[in-house]
């Protein structure tokens, strides 16, 4: 027999609530909730690790203006080269790859 550690109802060994109460009885419940929860929050754009991959594309567009302007500066570059859509569409990459990861974990309905 299973006691509920809520209200203390007896209940048997292959209950997952209580009779009593509506209590969940299994013990691994609250710990798989708090992993899922964990993950969830390591997501960025639907992806794993996802706030890492954001954090590059950003360092990668920064990198990437700043050789700009010192070129520019420096009379590599004559004419002016904007960032803002690259940026668009490293941004729109990351959305588009998050979607389809997404899309992909999702159970078979």
């Amino acid at each position: 027999m299973v006691y509920c550690t809520k209200c203390g109802t007896k209940n048997e060994d292959t209950a997952v609530v209580c009779t009593n109460c509506g209590a969940t009885l299994q013990t691994g419940t609250p710990i798989s909730r708090r992993y899922e929860r964990r993950r969830a929050e390591q997501e960025c754009f639907g992806l794993p690790h996802g706030g890492a991959i954001v954090g590059i594309a950003i360092g990668i567009i920064i990198v990437f203006w700043g050789f700009l302007m010192f070129a520019q500066q420096t009379g590599l570059i004559t004419e002016q080269v904007e960032v803002w859509p690259l940026a668009l569409i490293i941004f729109g990459v990351l959305i588009l790859v998050g979607a389809i990861y997404g899309m992909s974990r999702r159970p078979p309905s």
